[in-house]
Protein backbone atom coordinates (compact mmCIF):
# COMPACT_ATOMS: atom_id res chain seq x y z
CA UNK A 1 0.00 0.00 0.00
CA UNK A 2 1.19 3.27 -0.95
CA UNK A 3 2.04 5.61 1.99
CA UNK A 4 0.11 9.68 1.21
CA UNK A 5 3.57 10.94 0.73
CA UNK A 6 4.53 8.54 -2.17
CA UNK A 7 1.09 9.23 -4.02
CA UNK A 8 2.15 13.23 -3.90
CA UNK A 9 5.55 12.02 -5.03
CA UNK A 10 3.67 10.69 -8.32
CA UNK A 11 1.10 13.44 -8.79
CA UNK A 12 4.25 16.16 -8.58
CA UNK A 13 6.51 13.68 -10.94
CA UNK A 14 3.19 13.33 -13.51
CA UNK A 15 2.58 17.26 -13.33
CA UNK A 16 6.14 18.14 -14.01
CA UNK A 17 6.34 16.04 -16.74
CA UNK A 18 3.00 17.36 -18.35
CA UNK A 19 4.28 20.71 -17.61
CA UNK A 20 7.91 20.15 -19.38
CA UNK A 21 6.30 18.30 -22.24
CA UNK A 22 3.92 21.69 -22.62
CA UNK A 23 7.07 23.95 -22.26
CA UNK A 24 8.69 22.30 -25.07
CA UNK A 25 6.01 22.51 -27.35
CA UNK A 26 4.67 25.95 -26.31
CA UNK A 27 8.72 27.61 -26.92
CA UNK A 28 7.62 26.81 -30.52
CA UNK A 29 4.77 28.88 -30.31
CA UNK A 30 6.35 32.19 -29.86
CA UNK A 31 9.23 31.58 -31.84
CA UNK A 32 7.23 31.05 -35.42
CA UNK A 33 7.95 34.80 -36.70
CA UNK A 34 12.06 34.05 -35.88
CA UNK A 35 11.92 30.38 -37.43
CA UNK A 36 10.18 32.14 -40.60
CA UNK A 37 13.13 34.79 -40.85
CA UNK A 38 15.61 32.77 -40.46
CA UNK A 39 14.76 30.13 -42.76
CA UNK A 40 13.26 33.06 -45.62
CA UNK A 41 9.72 31.70 -45.43
CA UNK A 42 6.66 32.91 -44.76
CA UNK A 43 4.62 31.78 -41.37
CA UNK A 44 1.90 29.60 -42.83
CA UNK A 45 5.19 27.43 -43.87
CA UNK A 46 6.36 27.27 -40.50
CA UNK A 47 2.94 26.19 -38.83
CA UNK A 48 3.17 22.77 -40.42
CA UNK A 49 6.09 22.18 -37.51
CA UNK A 50 2.82 22.52 -35.12
CA UNK A 51 0.72 20.20 -37.59
CA UNK A 52 3.34 18.10 -37.32
CA UNK A 53 3.61 17.64 -33.89
CA UNK A 54 0.14 17.81 -33.43
CA UNK A 55 -0.93 14.86 -35.85
CA UNK A 56 2.01 12.49 -34.87
CA UNK A 57 1.16 12.81 -31.39
CA UNK A 58 -1.20 10.06 -31.68
CA UNK A 59 1.66 7.63 -32.38
CA UNK A 60 3.39 8.06 -29.34
CA UNK A 61 0.42 7.55 -27.38
CA UNK A 62 -0.15 4.07 -29.09
CA UNK A 63 3.29 3.32 -28.84
CA UNK A 64 4.57 4.16 -25.25
CA UNK A 65 0.78 3.88 -24.10
CA UNK A 66 0.96 0.36 -24.84
CA UNK A 67 4.45 -0.36 -23.72
CA UNK A 68 3.33 1.03 -20.78
CA UNK A 69 0.45 -1.27 -20.35
CA UNK A 70 2.67 -3.67 -20.38
CA UNK A 71 5.81 -2.62 -18.91
CA UNK A 72 4.67 -0.08 -16.25
CA UNK A 73 4.30 3.33 -16.04
CA UNK A 74 7.19 4.60 -14.21
CA UNK A 75 9.86 3.21 -17.04
CA UNK A 76 8.01 4.38 -20.09
CA UNK A 77 7.78 8.02 -18.45
CA UNK A 78 11.26 8.27 -17.80
CA UNK A 79 12.16 6.87 -21.22
CA UNK A 80 9.78 9.06 -22.76
CA UNK A 81 10.47 12.31 -21.08
CA UNK A 82 14.34 11.59 -22.26
CA UNK A 83 13.09 11.34 -25.77
CA UNK A 84 11.19 14.33 -26.36
CA UNK A 85 13.73 16.23 -24.95
CA UNK A 86 16.48 15.14 -27.03
CA UNK A 87 13.99 16.11 -29.84
CA UNK A 88 13.78 19.41 -28.14
CA UNK A 89 17.78 19.82 -28.49
CA UNK A 90 18.07 18.42 -31.55
CA UNK A 91 15.71 21.22 -33.13
CA UNK A 92 17.62 23.95 -32.07
CA UNK A 93 20.78 22.50 -34.07
CA UNK A 94 18.38 22.05 -37.75
CA UNK A 95 20.48 23.39 -40.65
CA UNK A 96 17.07 23.69 -42.75
CA UNK A 97 13.18 24.12 -42.36
CA UNK A 98 13.14 20.42 -43.66
CA UNK A 99 15.30 19.64 -40.55
CA UNK A 100 13.37 21.53 -38.21
CA UNK A 101 10.43 19.93 -39.63
CA UNK A 102 11.27 16.71 -39.58
CA UNK A 103 12.64 17.06 -36.04
CA UNK A 104 9.34 18.45 -34.83
CA UNK A 105 7.78 15.71 -36.08
CA UNK A 106 9.57 13.46 -34.38
CA UNK A 107 9.26 15.68 -30.93
CA UNK A 108 5.42 15.17 -31.71
CA UNK A 109 5.61 11.44 -31.90
CA UNK A 110 7.52 11.61 -28.05
CA UNK A 111 5.66 14.15 -26.89
CA UNK A 112 2.14 12.06 -27.36
CA UNK A 113 3.16 9.30 -24.79
CA UNK A 114 3.69 11.75 -22.03
CA UNK A 115 0.16 12.57 -21.05
CA UNK A 116 -1.47 9.40 -20.95
CA UNK A 117 1.15 8.06 -18.95
CA UNK A 118 1.28 10.42 -16.32
CA UNK A 119 -2.24 10.79 -16.02
CA UNK A 120 -3.08 7.19 -15.70
CA UNK A 121 0.20 6.45 -13.09
CA UNK A 122 -1.67 9.51 -11.11
CA UNK A 123 -5.49 8.02 -11.31
CA UNK A 124 -4.43 4.63 -10.92
CA UNK A 125 -2.34 5.56 -7.91
CA UNK A 126 -4.38 8.17 -5.71
CA UNK A 127 -8.15 7.89 -3.62
CA UNK A 128 -11.29 8.82 -5.67
CA UNK A 129 -12.18 11.67 -3.73
CA UNK A 130 -8.46 12.99 -4.47
CA UNK A 131 -9.30 12.72 -8.77
CA UNK A 132 -10.64 16.15 -9.32
CA UNK A 133 -8.18 18.35 -7.66
CA UNK A 134 -5.46 15.91 -9.06
CA UNK A 135 -6.92 15.82 -12.31
CA UNK A 136 -6.68 19.92 -12.25
CA UNK A 137 -3.16 19.66 -11.18
CA UNK A 138 -2.22 17.28 -13.91
CA UNK A 139 -4.23 20.05 -16.24
CA UNK A 140 -2.58 23.00 -14.98
CA UNK A 141 0.80 21.65 -15.91
CA UNK A 142 0.06 22.89 -19.79
CA UNK A 143 -0.99 25.84 -18.79
CA UNK A 144 2.03 26.38 -16.21
CA UNK A 145 3.90 25.09 -19.00
CA UNK A 146 2.84 27.80 -21.91
CA UNK A 147 3.26 30.62 -18.88
CA UNK A 148 7.29 29.15 -18.34
CA UNK A 149 7.11 29.15 -22.26
CA UNK A 150 5.83 33.17 -22.00
CA UNK A 151 8.13 34.06 -19.82
CA UNK A 152 11.47 32.53 -20.76
CA UNK A 153 10.78 34.13 -24.21
CA UNK A 154 10.21 37.37 -23.03
CA UNK A 155 13.24 37.39 -20.66
CA UNK A 156 15.77 34.84 -22.63
CA UNK A 157 15.15 35.37 -26.50
CA UNK A 158 17.37 38.44 -27.18
CA UNK A 159 20.57 36.22 -25.18
CA UNK A 160 19.76 33.17 -26.65
CA UNK A 161 17.96 33.65 -29.92
CA UNK A 162 15.35 30.87 -30.66
CA UNK A 163 17.19 28.18 -31.29
CA UNK A 164 19.48 28.75 -27.57
CA UNK A 165 15.71 28.35 -26.36
CA UNK A 166 14.99 24.71 -27.91
CA UNK A 167 18.35 23.81 -26.01
CA UNK A 168 18.09 25.14 -23.04
CA UNK A 169 14.37 24.31 -23.07
CA UNK A 170 15.01 20.44 -22.40
CA UNK A 171 17.60 20.83 -19.36
CA UNK A 172 14.55 20.55 -16.74
CA UNK A 173 13.78 16.54 -18.05
CA UNK A 174 16.85 16.03 -15.42
CA UNK A 175 14.38 17.04 -12.85
CA UNK A 176 11.36 14.84 -14.04
CA UNK A 177 13.69 11.84 -14.59
CA UNK A 178 14.87 11.94 -11.14
CA UNK A 179 11.47 12.53 -9.36
CA UNK A 180 10.02 9.75 -11.62
CA UNK A 181 13.10 6.96 -10.45
CA UNK A 182 12.41 7.35 -6.81
CA UNK A 183 8.58 7.31 -7.05
CA UNK A 184 6.43 3.97 -6.54
CA UNK A 185 4.77 2.00 -9.86
CA UNK A 186 1.19 2.22 -9.90
CA UNK A 187 -0.18 -0.82 -7.60
CA UNK A 188 -3.44 -1.37 -9.64
CA UNK A 189 -0.64 -1.86 -12.90
CA UNK A 190 1.00 -3.94 -10.31
CA UNK A 191 -2.03 -6.26 -9.45
CA UNK A 192 -2.93 -6.08 -13.30
CA UNK A 193 0.70 -6.90 -14.26
CA UNK A 194 0.49 -10.66 -13.02
CA UNK A 195 -3.05 -11.68 -14.59
CA UNK A 196 -3.34 -13.06 -18.08
CA UNK A 197 -3.81 -10.30 -20.48
CA UNK A 198 -6.22 -9.52 -23.48
CA UNK A 199 -4.54 -7.63 -26.79
CA UNK A 200 -5.43 -3.90 -26.51
CA UNK A 201 -7.19 -3.91 -29.66
CA UNK A 202 -9.72 -6.63 -28.92
CA UNK A 203 -10.35 -4.63 -25.96
CA UNK A 204 -10.82 -1.69 -28.31
CA UNK A 205 -12.78 -3.12 -31.00
CA UNK A 206 -14.93 -4.45 -27.80
CA UNK A 207 -15.62 -1.43 -26.73
CA UNK A 208 -15.25 0.64 -30.33
CA UNK A 209 -18.54 3.31 -29.58
CA UNK A 210 -16.87 4.51 -26.39
CA UNK A 211 -13.78 4.66 -28.23
CA UNK A 212 -15.31 6.46 -31.09
CA UNK A 213 -16.61 8.74 -28.45
CA UNK A 214 -13.98 9.89 -26.48
CA UNK A 215 -11.84 10.48 -29.86
CA UNK A 216 -14.80 12.79 -31.34
CA UNK A 217 -14.73 14.41 -27.93
CA UNK A 218 -10.89 15.15 -27.83
CA UNK A 219 -11.01 15.71 -31.41
CA UNK A 220 -13.30 19.20 -30.09
CA UNK A 221 -11.47 19.88 -27.13
CA UNK A 222 -8.46 20.22 -29.25
CA UNK A 223 -9.99 22.48 -31.74
CA UNK A 224 -11.28 24.78 -28.84
CA UNK A 225 -8.28 25.31 -26.64
CA UNK A 226 -5.59 25.33 -29.59
CA UNK A 227 -7.68 27.10 -31.85
CA UNK A 228 -7.60 29.88 -29.09
CA UNK A 229 -3.29 29.05 -28.33
CA UNK A 230 -1.35 28.16 -30.58
CA UNK A 231 -1.74 31.09 -33.11
CA UNK A 232 -2.55 33.47 -30.23
CA UNK A 233 1.04 35.28 -30.08
CA UNK A 234 1.42 35.40 -33.85
CA UNK A 235 -2.19 37.78 -33.49
CA UNK A 236 -0.70 39.68 -30.79
CA UNK A 237 2.67 40.62 -32.99
CA UNK A 238 1.46 40.86 -36.28
CA UNK A 239 -2.60 42.20 -35.97
CA UNK A 240 -2.22 44.10 -32.97
CA UNK A 241 1.76 45.49 -33.31
CA UNK A 242 2.53 44.18 -29.47
CA UNK A 243 6.65 43.72 -28.99
CA UNK A 244 8.02 40.81 -27.52
CA UNK A 245 7.89 42.09 -23.43
CA UNK A 246 4.30 42.80 -24.04
CA UNK A 247 3.36 39.61 -25.88
CA UNK A 248 5.48 38.30 -22.79
CA UNK A 249 2.88 40.12 -20.26
CA UNK A 250 -0.15 39.46 -21.77
CA UNK A 251 0.91 35.62 -22.36
CA UNK A 252 1.65 35.36 -18.65
CA UNK A 253 -1.43 36.65 -17.53
CA UNK A 254 -3.53 34.81 -19.80
CA UNK A 255 -1.59 31.66 -18.88
CA UNK A 256 -2.34 32.21 -14.92
CA UNK A 257 -5.83 32.16 -16.05
CA UNK A 258 -5.28 28.70 -17.53
CA UNK A 259 -3.67 27.51 -13.95
CA UNK A 260 -6.54 29.00 -12.03
CA UNK A 261 -8.90 27.34 -14.79
CA UNK A 262 -7.97 24.12 -14.06
CA UNK A 263 -7.56 24.01 -10.79
CA UNK A 264 -10.83 25.40 -10.22
CA UNK A 265 -12.22 23.19 -12.73
CA UNK A 266 -10.84 20.10 -11.73
CA UNK A 267 -12.14 20.78 -8.15
CA UNK A 268 -15.79 21.67 -9.59
CA UNK A 269 -16.44 18.28 -11.19
CA UNK A 270 -15.53 16.15 -7.95
CA UNK A 271 -18.48 18.26 -6.63
CA UNK A 272 -21.26 18.46 -9.91
CA UNK A 273 -19.91 15.78 -11.64
CA UNK A 274 -17.41 15.46 -14.94
CA UNK A 275 -20.07 16.18 -17.68
CA UNK A 276 -21.79 19.11 -16.17
CA UNK A 277 -18.35 20.58 -15.32
CA UNK A 278 -17.46 20.38 -18.74
CA UNK A 279 -20.71 21.21 -20.80
CA UNK A 280 -20.64 24.65 -18.10
CA UNK A 281 -17.15 25.40 -19.09
CA UNK A 282 -17.60 25.22 -23.03
CA UNK A 283 -20.85 26.72 -22.98
CA UNK A 284 -19.28 29.70 -21.07
CA UNK A 285 -17.24 30.16 -23.86
CA UNK A 286 -18.95 30.65 -26.54
CA UNK A 287 -20.64 33.54 -24.92
CA UNK A 288 -17.49 35.05 -24.22
CA UNK A 289 -16.09 34.42 -27.44
CA UNK A 290 -17.00 37.46 -29.91
CA UNK A 291 -15.57 39.89 -26.75
CA UNK A 292 -12.57 37.56 -27.31
CA UNK A 293 -11.91 37.34 -30.94
CA UNK A 294 -12.91 41.11 -31.70
CA UNK A 295 -11.44 43.21 -29.13
CA UNK A 296 -8.24 45.86 -29.32
CA UNK A 297 -6.04 47.64 -27.33
CA UNK A 298 -3.56 46.08 -24.63
CA UNK A 299 -5.92 46.14 -21.54
CA UNK A 300 -9.13 44.49 -23.07
CA UNK A 301 -6.52 41.82 -24.78
CA UNK A 302 -5.02 40.69 -21.79
CA UNK A 303 -8.22 41.05 -19.79
CA UNK A 304 -10.28 38.65 -21.95
CA UNK A 305 -7.29 36.00 -22.98
CA UNK A 306 -7.24 35.61 -19.21
CA UNK A 307 -11.35 34.52 -19.09
CA UNK A 308 -10.88 32.56 -22.26
CA UNK A 309 -7.77 30.35 -21.07
CA UNK A 310 -9.59 30.04 -17.51
CA UNK A 311 -12.82 28.62 -19.22
CA UNK A 312 -10.48 26.24 -21.52
CA UNK A 313 -8.81 25.10 -18.65
CA UNK A 314 -11.68 24.37 -16.85
CA UNK A 315 -12.64 21.96 -19.16
CA UNK A 316 -8.72 20.37 -19.16
CA UNK A 317 -8.36 20.34 -15.47
CA UNK A 318 -11.68 17.94 -15.73
CA UNK A 319 -10.51 15.50 -18.75
CA UNK A 320 -7.59 13.48 -17.02
CA UNK A 321 -9.79 12.04 -14.55
CA UNK A 322 -13.07 12.11 -17.19
CA UNK A 323 -10.83 9.69 -19.59
CA UNK A 324 -9.38 7.77 -17.22
CA UNK A 325 -12.75 6.59 -15.42
CA UNK A 326 -13.95 5.63 -18.90
CA UNK A 327 -11.29 3.83 -19.63
CA UNK A 328 -11.72 0.02 -20.03
CA UNK A 329 -9.77 -1.59 -17.44
CA UNK A 330 -6.25 -2.87 -18.61
CA UNK A 331 -5.43 -0.53 -20.93
CA UNK A 332 -5.59 2.72 -19.22
CA UNK A 333 -2.29 3.39 -19.85
CA UNK A 334 -3.31 3.26 -23.79
CA UNK A 335 -6.68 4.28 -23.92
CA UNK A 336 -6.85 8.17 -22.68
CA UNK A 337 -3.39 8.83 -24.26
CA UNK A 338 -4.73 7.61 -27.74
CA UNK A 339 -8.04 9.40 -27.42
CA UNK A 340 -6.57 12.46 -26.20
CA UNK A 341 -4.06 12.21 -28.93
CA UNK A 342 -5.92 11.23 -31.80
CA UNK A 343 -7.96 14.09 -31.12
CA UNK A 344 -4.97 16.52 -31.75
CA UNK A 345 -4.20 14.96 -34.49
CA UNK A 346 -7.19 15.17 -36.12
CA UNK A 347 -7.23 18.98 -35.33
CA UNK A 348 -3.40 19.19 -36.41
CA UNK A 349 -4.16 21.55 -39.22
CA UNK A 350 -6.09 24.41 -36.91
CA UNK A 351 -2.84 26.55 -37.06
CA UNK A 352 -2.29 25.99 -40.56
CA UNK A 353 -6.25 26.30 -41.12
CA UNK A 354 -6.28 30.03 -39.14
CA UNK A 355 -3.54 31.55 -40.81
CA UNK A 356 -4.70 30.87 -44.38
CA UNK A 357 -8.42 31.99 -43.31
CA UNK A 358 -6.13 35.09 -41.66
CA UNK A 359 -4.26 35.98 -44.60
CA UNK A 360 -8.09 35.70 -46.68
CA UNK A 361 -9.43 38.19 -44.16
CA UNK A 362 -6.64 41.05 -44.55
CA UNK A 363 -4.94 39.35 -41.42
CA UNK A 364 -7.30 39.54 -39.12
CA UNK A 365 -6.55 36.70 -37.08
CA UNK A 366 -9.22 37.36 -33.93
CA UNK A 367 -12.01 36.36 -36.63
CA UNK A 368 -10.30 33.49 -37.40
CA UNK A 369 -9.41 32.17 -34.67
CA UNK A 370 -12.48 32.94 -32.89
CA UNK A 371 -14.09 31.15 -36.22
CA UNK A 372 -12.50 27.61 -35.42
CA UNK A 373 -12.57 27.87 -31.96
CA UNK A 374 -15.97 28.66 -31.40
CA UNK A 375 -17.00 25.46 -33.66
CA UNK A 376 -14.64 23.56 -31.35
CA UNK A 377 -16.46 24.52 -28.17
CA UNK A 378 -20.05 24.07 -29.14
CA UNK A 379 -18.85 20.57 -30.72
CA UNK A 380 -17.20 19.82 -27.31
CA UNK A 381 -20.46 21.31 -25.36
CA UNK A 382 -22.94 18.89 -27.25
CA UNK A 383 -20.31 16.03 -26.90
CA UNK A 384 -20.20 16.50 -23.24
CA UNK A 385 -23.85 16.85 -22.58
CA UNK A 386 -24.76 13.60 -24.11
CA UNK A 387 -22.04 11.48 -23.16
CA UNK A 388 -21.34 9.37 -20.12
CA UNK A 389 -20.21 10.57 -16.29
CA UNK A 390 -18.05 7.70 -14.30
CA UNK A 391 -17.16 9.91 -11.85
CA UNK A 392 -15.44 8.37 -9.27
CA UNK A 393 -16.08 4.82 -10.79
CA UNK A 394 -14.26 1.93 -8.72
CA UNK A 395 -10.53 0.80 -10.19
CA UNK A 396 -9.01 -2.49 -10.02
CA UNK A 397 -11.21 -4.91 -11.12
CA UNK A 398 -9.74 -6.28 -14.45
CA UNK A 399 -13.12 -7.52 -14.98
CA UNK A 400 -15.42 -4.71 -14.89
CA UNK A 401 -14.91 -1.72 -12.97
CA UNK A 402 -17.94 0.04 -10.88
CA UNK A 403 -19.78 2.57 -10.45
CA UNK A 404 -18.81 3.40 -6.36
CA UNK A 405 -21.41 2.05 -3.70
CA UNK A 406 -23.72 4.74 -2.14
Amino acid sequence: MQTKAQQIRIILTAVLGWMLDSFDFCVMLFVVTDVAAEFHVGITAVTWAVTATLFLRVFGAAIFGALADRFGRKPLLIANTLAFSVCEVASGFSPSLGAFLMLRALYGIAMGGQWGIATSWTIESIPANWRGWASGLLGAGYSVGYLLAGLFYGFAHDALGWRGMFIVAALPALVVIGLAASAPESPIWRTQSHKPKQSTALILRSNWKLSAYAVILMFAAATMSHGTQDLYPVMLRVQHGLNAHELATVASVYSIGGILGCLFGGSLSQKIGRRRELVLASALMLVLMPFWGLCTGLVALTVTAFLMQFLVQCSFGTIPAHLNEMSPPGIRGTFPGVAFQFGNMLAAGNATLQSVLADKLDKNYGVALSVIAAAGALAFCLLAYWGPDKCNVEMGDDVAERRPSA
